[in-house]
């Protein structure tokens, strides 16, 4: 068995197409490998900001010689009156064939010509050959560059190229302005501490050979070195100092040979905000910060950078970093202590001169927008006097932090900085945590806003966007959403979830859509169309994805083409929520199993008459004289009894009970279909069809209000 190494070293990468690099080859080459019945024992992938590398083990001299089976033209194409025709013979050449060797075989959609042919195996080295320049400049990202005459594009120019494949270089050649970068089995180690070139003799031979030309070629020792030392700085200084997953790979893909430094920073700059400190140094800086204790908040006057330079020069190194951070925390002492010389609310005519987007006008535009939707969601929920005061003033000065100083220079403290100076300006806590907690969530793995203050405004705020986005006609497609729609939209969900929040988002979307078709003369019908199917894609989405809820159940509740059921889940997002999440926990307990049966049967046949699938109570519509069985009888009142127990289950989202009642009921429906007194549904009297009819449509209303059970698969 032979061991392969293929290292493209570089200029420079930047650390998110390598970071990007690295996760598409774990992809591209084992698919690569495959498609060429290539089997191998392991695939490893390699990377540093001057290479790419990987080290694939075990591979075959040779692919196995193999019998391929290729599907041709319809036979009635492929011979007339028992003789091939060109289309046959033109097949044969194709595939190397002679024309006799064809076979004519049936297949779904008739005859068609077949052949079996034997393919043998090609060497290793040929087909890797091929395949390399392909990986290479397969690779995605941003910003690519051509460096060449030709088409070639990569992140960065290539100046070195190993394809070993045990002891023998592979022939690839990649072209380049100046000399074309030609394969062999020279390496280069670290730029400082050891930029000569190194000779890689055996693919396994990689790791050890570039740690001794300090190159920490693999990628999860550098993150487990840097974590280590990073942890250990921190201690030697009685601190703490996090693990940052975000700022651990990008750092990690910034260095070859990793060396954790520490700097500091006079104790005058923590009377700054925390989150201002930090944001200087996670996200300009890159470094990490140190706090008193693991539980702390409390920064201390360090920062930990890690370098990719000699170690010996650690104390030089500090040095330079403790003057490019302490020039930045004095400008946002500066930013701070300019903002903080006036009120939050000072700020707002300001947004006057921020264009929100060209066609909606400025920020404070939008501001009063969210105030009136904002509005709408407290009076919805019914929030008290001082609630809806709070929600008011929080929608008021949510934007304002945005043309202050420190988030000009600091696009990251949004919201964050809004807090600080709300509290600065003696506005009530309520307010000033809403101000922060709008934003939430930033992203996928983020908080939600916890206060109803903050979600009130959070919902305002993504409904606004969405209204007026969609009402441009700027409706997400594909992967283009550069306003966060999608995200949006999900947010205003979880949030609603998350908090219990009882809100009718139907009524919303009309209210708000309509203010917008009136002001900019837009059709308010397509508008709310438009944004209704919006909201269940995301509604289906999280369901399946985040609440786990098998798909049919989803689509049982949200319905299929059912509009009673698309507008009870817009009227009531928690009602939605809920019965899925019922319904997958009935499945896994069986207890679906055990009304399935019965409630589709009915339903199909229920179809057949004409009930309002509101009607639950059998009284009103179900004539007890035209009944000739007992089992009507005994249809009628089960139905009756269950009644009462819907009631509840809609009043108060308690749907074991109705779940309960149908489990009661089964026994009476089987009977009725199938028992000593079971009837014919499908009377030739049609009063007494109709009253039969009636009776198997308000079980299956009853069923309905849980979900549509003509949806569910059985024994999914």
């Amino acid at each position: 068995m032979a061991n392969f190494l293929l290292e493209v070293g570089t200029e420079e990468l930047p650390a998110s197409f390598l970071s990007g690099a690295l996760s598409q080859w774990k992809q591209i080459i084992p698919e690569s490998l495959k498609e060429n019945f290539l089997d191998n024992n392991a695939v490893e992938i390699y990377g540093t900001p001057r290479r790419l590398a990987v080290l694939i083990k075990g591979l075959p001299e040779k692919q196995a010689d193999r019998e391929e089976e290729v599907k041709g033209p319809p036979a009635k194409a492929a011979f007339k009156d028992g003789n091939p025709t060109k289309a046959a013979e033109g097949f044969a050449k194709k595939q190397g064939v002679d024309v006799n060797q064809l076979e004519v075989r049936p297949t779904d959609k008739g005859d068609f010509v077949f052949v079996k042919k034997s393919i043998k195996g090609r060497s290793t080295a040929d087909i890797l050959t091929e395949a390399i320049p392909n990986w290479i400049f397969k690779l995605e990202g941003k910003r690519l560059m051509r460096w060449s005459d030709g088409d070639l594009k990569f992140s960065r120019p290539i100046r070195w190229l190993i394809a070993l494949l045990d002891d023998k270089v592979l022939p690839i050649e990649i072209e380049n302005n100046s000399e074309n970068v030609k394969s062999g089995n020279s390496s280069r180690g670290h730029r400082v501490l050891h930029p000569d070139e190194v000779t890689i003799s055996q693919p396994t031979d990689y790791l050890n050979t570039l740690n001794s030309a300090s190159v920490v070629a693999d990628t999860q020792t550098r993150i487990n070195t840097i974590t280590t030392q990073v942890q250990e700085a921190a201690k030697k200084y009685n601190g703490y100092a996090p693990i940052y997953p975000d700022l651990l790979e990008e750092v990690v893909n910034l260095v070859e040979y990793p060396t954790a430094v520490v700097g500091n920073f006079e104790s005058e700059f923590l009377e700054l905000p925390p989150e201002v400190i930090t944001t200087v140094m996670v996200s300009h800086q890159k470094y990490f910060p140190v706090f008193k204790s693991e539980d702390s908040k409390e920064l201390l006057p360090y920062f930990i950078t890690v370098s990719n330079g000699d170690p010996e020069k650690s104390d030089i190194i500090a040095k330079g970093n403790e003057r490019v951070i302490r020039a930045r925390l004095s400008d946002g002492r500066y930013f701070y202590d300019n903002d903080i010389k006036q009120s939050l609310e000072s700020f707002l005519p300001e947004l006057e001169a921020v264009t929100f987007q060209k066609d909606l006008g400025s920020l404070r535009k939008k501001v009063d927008r969210i105030c009136t939707v904002a509005d709408k969601v407290s009076k919805q929920l019914n929030l008290d006097s001082q609630q809806q005061e709070h929600v008011q003033r929080a929608a008021l000065l949510c934007k304002a932090d945005l043309v202050s100083s420190m988030v000009y220079e600091f696009p990251e403290l949004q919201g964050i900085m809004g807090q600080k100076y709300a509290f600065k300006s003696n506005e009530p806590e309520a307010v000033a945590n809403a101000i922060f907690e709008h934003y939430l969530p930033r992203g996928a793995d983020d908080f939600l806003p916890k206060t109803v203050t903050g979600r009130v405004v959070a919902i305002a705020d993504r409904l606004d966007t969405l209204v007026s986005i969609f009402g441009l006609g700027m409706i997400p497609t594909g992967s283009s959403d550069p306003f966060a729609l999608r995200r949006a939209a999900t947010a205003i969900v979880n949030i609603t979830w998350d908090g219990d929040l009882t809100i009718n988002l139907q009524q919303l979307l009309e209210s708000t859509a309509n203010d917008f078709a009136n002001q900019y003369n837009k059709d308010k019908n397509k508008l709310v169309s438009d944004l209704e199917e919006f909201f269940l894609q995301r509604i289906r989405t999280l369901l399946q994805d985040e609440k786990h809820i098998d798909y049919d159940l989803v689509n049982a509740v949200l319905g299929e083409n059912d509009k009673e059921y698309t507008e009870r889940a817009l009227q009531d997002l928690l009602d939605v929520r809920d019965r899925a999440l019922f319904l997958q926990q009935i499945r896994n307990n069986g207890s679906l199993d055990k009304i399935y049966e019965t409630v589709n049967r009915s339903t199909r046949l229920a179809a057949q008459g004409d009930l309002d699938t509101q009607k639950l109570d059998p009284s009103e519509i179900v004539k007890k004289d035209l009944f000739q069985k007992s089992s009507e009888e005994s249809f009628y009142n089960a139905v009756l009894g269950l009644v009462p127990q819907t009631q509840t289950a809609q009043q108060q989202r308690n749907y074991q009970q109705l779940i309960s009642g149908l489990e009661k009921i089964a026994p009476t429906v089987s009977t009725f279909f199938d028992g000593p007194e079971s009837v014919l549904v499908m009377d030739d009297n049609p009063d007494i069809k109709k009253n039969r009819l009636y009776l198997l449509g308000l079980l299956r209303n009853h069923a309905r209000v849980l979900a549509d059970f003509g949806a569910i698969v059985k024994n999914l």
